[in-house]
């Protein structure tokens, strides 16, 4: 049974054998990891993990806090939510929710499933209205969205492209 767990220093080698899946490029989004992380050494691994714990999101404003969590399963690491407070360019570029599957554990509903336990951890931690995004054409993230309860807005263009805009009222 996958669990959402918060970052542990204990899975720096299962965190890193999912990393190396993703490869070079494709964005892991859930994980808050940026290219100032140094994540490959016990010391950087653990220093990382200690700033998902409590410090702001890596947004470039660094304003809002995020709370991480990280899909696994018999002690492998299969993916990542990141669910971020605030309203500020950043929120509403990346959204309030961020998620990631690796590639080898997409297509078992993990991620509706990962999503369907933080909008409950949301409403427990009293929020009302949240915004997720995805790009178009990402047919699996659209229906994972949607079948959570996301509501289409619509498209909106970005510096970096066009996403596509759901609300989820709580």
């Amino acid at each position: 049974m996958p669990r959402l767990i918060a970052p542990t220093v204990r899975l720096h080698d299962a965190w890193l054998e999912a990393h190396a899946e993703w490869g070079r490029g494709p964005h892991e989004d859930g994980f808050g990891l940026t290219g100032a992380d140094e994540v490959a050494s016990r010391a950087g691994f653990a220093a990382w993990v200690a700033r998902l714990a409590g410090q702001p999101d890596p947004a470039p404003t660094g304003r809002h806090r995020c709370t991480y969590r990280w899909i696994v399963e018999d002690d492998r690491v299969l993916g990542g939510i990141a669910l971020r407070d605030g309203d500020d360019d950043y929120v509403r570029w990346a959204g309030h929710i961020g998620y990631g599957i690796r590639p080898s554990a997409r297509g078992r509903g993990l991620g509706a499933w990962a999503l369907g336990s933080i909008l409950d951890e949301a409403r427990a931690q009293g929020r009302t209205r949240l915004l997720a995004v995805c790009a178009p054409g990402n047919a699996a993230s659209e229906r994972t969205i949607e079948r959570c309860g996301g509501v289409f807005e619509g498209v909106g263009e970005t510096e970096f492209g066009p996403l596509r805009r759901y609300w989820f009222e709580l």
